[in-house]
């Protein structure tokens, strides 16, 4: 393990430009849920653990046309979870790496909860696959209009896991708004801003010449991240303390068994090692 972070750490300082590939278990270490299977989801939210409610059908369009309090008590928690969450150390540890090559970071994160804007990294450097929870739509879309989340006072009651009324409205036709997420079975997604942001990182990525890739906390459920960060031809570090392995034929590639913080810090040491 040691010889590979040594390795990691080469790689980094070699870099001219870094792609930040994250999951869920990026935010692990700031104290946030990564929704392991229905057990994890269930023991962040019992209630609708209680009801057998899976995080699939939650997560779903039509929860909020079936239960709408439900579905906005939901995500109105989760709002609420991720405006009060403090980013851990190892998002500027990310930063102070990037800081030193010529063409910076880019983030690429199927993560909704606008972490790495919060720490620190300008938006337009961040790409959200998957959408962001800190920004709206129409929930049975009458527009192309998204808009912001930061005027939305979250009401949610604790107990019942159910949005208090009035439930948030589109700014467009004054019907049910929902979170710009990419859903489950989602055809109703509106995926402009997402569009943009892949376009920006699309020409970030085409002025390098030695870029590298670190991965962090990219499942095997929803695997988005990590075949984004396979396909990139570029070393690729991917830290995962359950799932490191790299299936592909892939070279050039470190993996470390270990958590994202615990991993990013021992990555800093051998790095500025080689100061």
């Amino acid at each position: 393990m040691e010889q590979d972070i040594k390795a990691a750490a080469r790689l980094i300082k070699e870099a001219d430009g870094l792609l930040i590939g994250a999951g869920a278990g990026m935010g692990v270490d700031s104290g946030l849920p990564d929704f392991r299977g229905n057990e994890g989801f269930w023991k962040a939210y019992p209630l609708l653990g209680k009801a057998r409610i899976p995080f699939v059908e939650i997560a779903n369009p039509a929860s909020f046309s079936d239960n709408p309090l439900l579905a906005w008590g939901f995500y109105g928690h989760r709002l609420r979870l991720y405006r009060d969450t403090i980013p851990h150390q190892g998002f500027h540890i990310l930063q102070a790496f990037a800081g030193k090559m010529a063409h910076g970071a880019f983030v690429f994160t199927s993560n909704v909860d606008g972490q790495f804007q919060k720490a620190g990294f300008p938006p337009e450097r961040v790409a959200e696959c998957h959408g962001s929870i800190h920004y709206l739509q129409c929930a049975h879309p009458c527009s192309r209009a998204i808009w912001s989340a930061d005027t939305l006072n979250v009401a949610v009651d604790e107990d019942s896991c159910r949005w208090l009324p009035t439930l948030p409205s589109c700014t467009e036709c004054g019907n049910l708004a929902r979170p710009n997420i990419l859903l489950f079975n989602d055809w109703g997604w509106i995926s402009d801003q997402t569009d943009l942001q892949m376009e920006r990182l699309n020409k970030w990525y085409m002025r390098l010449d030695n870029p590298l890739v670190i991965e962090l906390g990219a499942g095997l459920a929803v695997p988005t991240v990590r075949r984004v960060c396979e396909s990139i031809p570029a070393p690729l570090v991917r830290i995962n303390p359950t799932d490191p392995q790299i299936d592909s034929n892939k070279r050039n590639t470190i993996s470390l068994k270990m958590r994202g913080l615990e991993a990013l810090e021992h990555l800093h040491a051998a790095w500025q090692a080689l100061s």
